[in-house]
């Protein structure tokens, strides 16, 4: 047990199996398959989490039956993929670790566009993710499904598996059945607990006949699926009392939100952390046989810890957090939790490439589900020739290169024009709610000291220094700067627009900066629809202005949608009043007037507003490059927005990739 988190380091036994500590890498959709079979990625990708120390890992959810089918990346239902688990899980015994394999259904919800299947669900009604309706499935088909569950679970226990765990969480089919709400039958199926429970009821009790008593089965929930005639927390802790007085699981794990909510199953720093805990001990407080384990928000072994240590949960468990940082349990248990990654709930390329189809990654670490390519996160291999590498920018893209190479042995300068460590990035954690980044920031300056990088702040390096500094590599990470021409993708044949030039015009890091003269009415011309204009907004009606942002998009902010962060966002653009334009183009800025030409019927509008923030994209930073490039004996490489300007995760990505490279 370690003593600088006891709670959380202290072993526990499900079954057969004593975990090693009561860290849980949670089940989620990798989509890493490849046509239906777990591979290299997948492997690659486990395995690094079981070698950073967690006590049990919950592989992605089995779509049990094509009618249920949710992403192109779910494992075929056939045999074809015992050897890949099989595989996978002895790389994760290997290294001490336990793992269960979920099982779902998505019922109404499903996707017919990757499965090529009607949706089946207890009552036929209407999906809450897309257009489709559903099938109301038979006495026989109920039965069916069933059959295809316990054939689910033999397929994980003949290859080695510890368990399973039922996904009954989020509104999908099991707890479509719970749900007075979407169960609406009239047989043994629909009606009392009894009967909305004998689905699950009978899915666990034929696990268990099959699979014997040394197989663990764990049981996923939603603590409330936020409706009123459904499964709010009260009856939901009916429903696990239920279970848990025939000993039908060994375990419970409590999360948040569901399809009627979808942004708290995956809560964005739009929520409050520790957003599940409460609901977990909630659901343990009527629990007497099986483990409680709380999910949803919990960030940092610290809350982890807390989270045992008061009785809330017996485990807790951290997805986004060891996918940003695989190595948090060994760091956590020797002492070094200051060395843990922060996982900056984001959303971006864990859930938000997720809801692309593609598998999923991670915008601090880019590592994440290249394991198999990278050789993980917790050891990059040693440079065969230590090298002089001179670092030209402390941005995202900057600090992960230094940090890097670095890692791998060279000796590393880094070098920033300014007196701040991450460029773009530092103005963003000005954002409402965005500390989080702030919190990476500061990790990236501890992680260079420990790594001895030199680092000059309020240093400019010119081509002739660098000519004259002998540098075996040359890294230049300048980043951007805003184009301030008011440039709109709507009208792409004009290259700026009149009145740009005007004094009361700003780009958005002039607000973030706090060298914005602000009137009181503020317009955000946001060409881009995602954080950089919504967060500014929020920052500035936060500070009392009155803000409308006009966007060409049909919504605003609609790169939010994939991170799922669209819904709190726009309750907190309600609550402070911030008006929206959508589908408009702004044709001047005169003095204080702005007209519109609307995308739809092209109708033209005047409003008046004190001060114009533009939200467009950058210029890459160049001219350093540009006067290095072609100087014979310089080995140049360009990186991040200094390259073409984009978000952190291209950054940080491209740092990383080069500095394990040279």
């Amino acid at each position: 047990m370690s003593q600088h988190f006891p709670h959380l380091f202290q072993p526990l036994k499900l079954r057969h199996v004593t975990l090693r500590n009561r860290l849980t890498f949670g089940p989620h959709l990798a989509n890493m398959s490849h046509e239906g079979l777990p591979g290299a990625r997948h492997l690659g990708y486990y395995r690094e989490r079981a070698k950073g120390g967690v006590g049990l890992i919950v592989m992605e959810g089995q779509s049990v039956e094509e009618h249920g089918g949710l992403t192109r990346g779910r494992l075929r239902l056939s045999d074809e993929i015992i050897p890949g688990l099989k595989a996978i899980g002895e790389a994760v015994h290997a290294e001490g670790a336990a793992i269960v394999q979920q099982l779902n259904h998505s019922g109404q919800h499903a996707d017919f566009d990757n499965s090529w299947e009607s949706n089946w669900s207890p009552s036929g009604l209407p999906s809450m993710k897309d257009h489709a309706g559903s099938h109301a499935m038979s006495d026989a088909e109920v039965e069916h499904v069933i059959d295809r569950y316990v054939e689910a679970a033999q397929r994980s226990h003949r290859a080695g598996l510890d368990g399973n765990d039922l996904l009954a969480a989020y509104n999908g089919l099991a707890d479509q059945f719970w749900s007075p709400l979407t169960n609406r039958r009239d047989d043994r199926w629909g009606g009392s607990i009894e009967n909305r429970c004998r689905f699950t009821a009978t899915i666990l009790e034929r696990i268990r006949k099959t699979c014997g008593q040394d197989y663990i089965i764990g049981l996923s929930i939603s603590g409330d699926d936020l409706t009123k005639r459904g499964l709010p927390l009260e009856e939901m802790q009916r429903i696990v009392a239920w279970h848990d007085e025939r000993g039908l699981m060994d375990y419970v794990s409590v999360g948040t939100g569901s399809f009627y909510d979808f942004s708290q199953i995956i809560p964005t720093f739009m929520y409050d952390q520790m957003l599940g805990p409460p609901l977990a001990q909630a659901i343990k407080s009527v629990v007497k046989h099986a483990r409680v384990q709380a999910e949803s928000h919990i960030r940092t072994p610290a809350q982890a810890e807390t989270v045992l240590a008061q009785g809330m949960a017996d485990m807790v468990s951290i997805v986004r957090g060891q996918i940003a940082d695989p190595h948090m349990a060994n760091k956590a248990r020797e002492g070094r939790a200051e060395d843990v990654r922060p996982c900056i709930s984001c959303n971006q390329m864990c859930w938000g490439r997720r809801a692309r189809d593609y598998w999923i990654s991670c915008l601090v670490n880019p590592s994440a589900g290249r394991e198999w390519e990278w050789g993980g996160d917790g050891g990059v291999s040693p440079a065969k020739k230590p090298k002089r590498v001179l670092v030209v920018g402390g941005g995202p893209a900057g600090l992960e290169a230094a940090r890097i190479a670095a890692e791998r042995g060279h000796r590393v300068t880094l070098v920033e024009k300014s007196q701040r460590l991450g460029g773009q990035f530092a103005l963003a954690a000005r954002q409402p709610r965005r500390g989080a980044i702030g919190d990476l920031l500061a990790w990236y300056g501890d992680q260079l000291t420990k790594l001895q990088v030199e680092v000059r702040m309020g240093t400019e390096m010119t081509r002739d220094q660098i000519k004259a500094g002998d540098w075996d590599e040359v890294i230049v990470a300048t980043g951007s700067v805003p184009a301030r021409d008011g440039y709109q993708r709507s009208m792409p044949f004009r290259e700026s627009l009149p009145g740009v030039t005007q004094s009361n015009v700003f780009a958005i890091d002039d607000v973030l900066e706090g060298e914005a003269a602000l009137g009181h009415r503020v317009l955000v011309l946001d060409d881009l629809g995602n954080w950089k204009a919504a967060g500014t907004a929020l920052l500035m009606a936060e500070q009392g202005h009155a803000v409308t942002i006009a966007t060409r998009h049909p919504m605003i902010a609609p790169e939010l949608v994939r991170p799922a962060a669209v819904a709190p966002l726009n309750q907190r653009m309600a609550q402070l009043k911030i008006d929206q334009m959508v589908e408009v183009s702004l044709l001047s800025w005169e003095g204080t007037t702005a007209t519109f030409k609307s995308s739809l019927d092209g109708e033209v509008e005047t409003h008046e507003f004190d001060s114009l923030v533009l939200a467009t994209v950058n210029r890459a930073e160049r001219a350093l490059f540009d006067a290095l490039e072609g100087q014979e004996g310089l080995s140049l490489h360009a990186i991040g927005d200094g390259l073409a300007p984009r978000k952190a995760a291209a950054a940080i990505y491209e740092g990383r990739k080069l500095a394990l490279e040279i």
